[in-house]
């Protein structure tokens, strides 16, 4: 090459490297985001605000909040490209249309037709609006499920989405909850004032929910009074951060609760923080609960407002944006940093280096949920419910063939022939009970006959499955147990964040082998081995488990 040639493609001196920041994009984005702090933590709130303004986010956008924010390009770029709800448009791609609709196609919804339901979508609605697969919107009981917009619609068929499309319903419900006024007149936060005023101790506190045996709702089942006792133990500054994603296909059993009765929770966070002594509170919700979001909003702020006590200084409430992976605690804890939701390698363990490095307590919001009620009525209350030797209630989310899906409040080990039998109705009619997923997609597949074993924590692990949060699936004689798990399997392929090779290839590789006409269980079986043992977090390390159960418990789908 020419002397001449290489001075040509240079930039001339003075030049600034990289994007350059468009003056009307840095003028818009400071129009959004107004007198909010421009903090790093903040940047995935602030990628919301352009995206629910805009649609979209432009590159130009994406340039100009790095600029404003004081961090590298790259670094937005990779935040915003990482959750599913930011569009991020580059210089030569078409622009968003103005209205998504996305049906849910997880495992239940797939089983009342939402492959059906996205082609006609497809076909019907006009080049104004994007029509797209959307992994678990957490409404299964409803299934099949599109969102206009922020809008769900339930028991979705074409019509009635292309009604909510034209009568322009596209914005969530705002539900009606209990509030703030009604839940004080009922009782409310006199628990919180106990505490605070001396009534209770906060070892007492722990004690009860110690002798309660309550156990991490979210899916990990950790004591939860041990947990409190940890944290007293770290140094201060503590945080909490409260889990709300609940991404899990089947899962739904937080917002029903949310939906109704925000305050029961809100307390008995405020229970937690004043046991740890904490005054900073991170509230993470999934972005599908639009509704939810407005509802939880206005009553923190009804709280706030007048306050039966001195709160915590720092409450805010954080906004998801479509990742399953955040539903695990550390990767949450980065999403709320304002990072890319990537699970972190452990020790150090969340309770002693979480949330900006400090002791975290982190909880599941129905964990919280429970504490009032068991400092009312005491642990035994908590303890008497229970059968077949297990202790304690349990909210399962029940979705598929039965007739009457939803959030159904259980004792503890009750089996799933009992469940559906005095909680569900029994199973629609014309079907037939086939097997169930007994904790939403990664917990695996148990067929009906194995429909006697007590759901509870622990009580499963045996058989290659858990009950993590309680999400039960019905499978049917209509259904196909190795159809659920390519299901399954493809989410979490959707879902893996890419950290690690195990998960990230892995399910790629298994929805590939499992999507043929003859699968080959000794390949699929060491690839399975390999995702449980070396993934870095629970997505790998369950992914294999309807797999398994597959070919484990449904021999007959393998031997035609």
């Amino acid at each position: 090459m020419s002397t001449a040639s290489v001075t040509k493609s240079k930039k001339p001196r003075g030049t600034p490297r990289g994007r350059q920041v468009d003056p009307k994009a840095l003028s818009e984005v400071r129009a959004l985001l107004g007198d909010a702090p421009r903090r790093r933590d903040l940047l995935i709130e602030h990628l919301h605000r352009i995206q629910d303004h805009y649609k979209q986010i432009s590159a130009a956008h994406v340039v100009a909040l790095a600029e404003e924010m004081n961090l590298p390009t790259t670094e937005v770029y990779e935040v915003a490209t990482f959750y599913h709800h930011f569009d991020v448009v580059m210089e030569n791609d078409a622009a968003v249309p103005a209205l998504t609709v996305r049906v849910c196609d997880s495992i239940t919804c797939e089983m009342f037709g939402a492959r059906a339901l996205l082609a006609d979508l497809q076909a019907r609605l006009g080049p104004d609006v994007r029509v797209q697969a959307a992994p678990c919107v957490g409404r299964c009981h409803a299934a099949p499920v599109a969102v206009v917009g922020t809008n769900p619609v339930d028991n979705a068929s074409a019509s009635s989405v292309e009604a909510a499309v034209k009568g322009a319903r596209h914005t969530a419900a705002v539900p009606e909850v209990t509030g703030y006024e009604e839940y004080r007149a009922g009782g409310g936060y006199a628990t919180l004032l106990k505490c605070v005023g001396g009534e209770l101790s906060a070892e007492a506190v722990v004690k009860a929910l110690e002798d309660s045996n309550l156990r991490g709702l979210g899916g990990a089942g950790f004591p939860a009074g041990r947990k409190w006792r940890i944290l007293r133990d770290q140094p201060r500054p503590r945080m909490i951060a409260v889990n709300i994603d609940e991404g899990e296909p089947g899962t739904f059993k937080d917002r029903y609760y949310l939906e109704r009765d925000p305050h029961r929770f809100l307390e008995g966070m405020l229970i937690a923080a004043w046991a740890i002594e904490c005054d900073d509170i991170y509230i993470y919700l999934r972005d599908e609960y639009a509704g939810v979001r407005a509802a939880l909003t206005a009553e923190l702020e009804a709280l706030l407002r007048n306050p039966p006590c001195p709160l915590p200084k720092n409450i805010q409430l954080r906004r998801g944006a479509g990742a399953y992976i955040c539903g695990e605690e550390s990767a949450m804890i980065e999403s709320i940093e304002g990072k890319r939701g990537m699970p972190r390698l452990r020790p150090p363990y969340v309770a002693q280096v979480g949330l900006f490095n400090r002791p975290t307590l982190e909880h599941n919001m129905e964990t919280l949920y429970w504490v009032r009620d068991i400092l009312e009525k005491g642990a035994a209350w908590f303890t008497s419910h229970g059968r077949h030797g297990r202790k304690g209630l349990r909210s399962f989310s029940v979705s598929g063939r039965v007739q009457k899906p939803g959030v159904h409040l259980a004792p503890a080990g009750i089996t799933m022939q009992e469940l559906i039998e005095e909680y569900c109705g029994g199973m629609l009619p014309g079907h037939s009970f086939y097997g169930y997923f007994p904790g939403g997609a990664s917990g695996g597949i148990l067929p009906a006959s194995m429909g006697n074993i007590p759901l509870d924590f622990d009580t499963l692990n045996q058989h290659g499955c858990f009950i993590g949060s309680a999400a039960i699936i019905v499978l049917s004689d209509r259904d196909s147990a190795r159809g659920a798990a390519l299901n399954a399997m493809r989410f979490f392929e959707d879902e893996s964040c890419g950290q690690c090779t195990p998960c990230r290839v892995g399910t790629a590789k298994a929805v590939i082998l499992m999507e043929k006409k003859e699968w080959d269980g000794e390949l699929l079986e060491e690839l399975a081995s390999a995702m449980a043992d070396a993934s870095i977090c629970g997505l790998g390390q369950a992914a294999p488990n309807p797999l398994r159960c597959a070919m484990k418990y449904f021999p007959q789908e393998f031997n035609q």
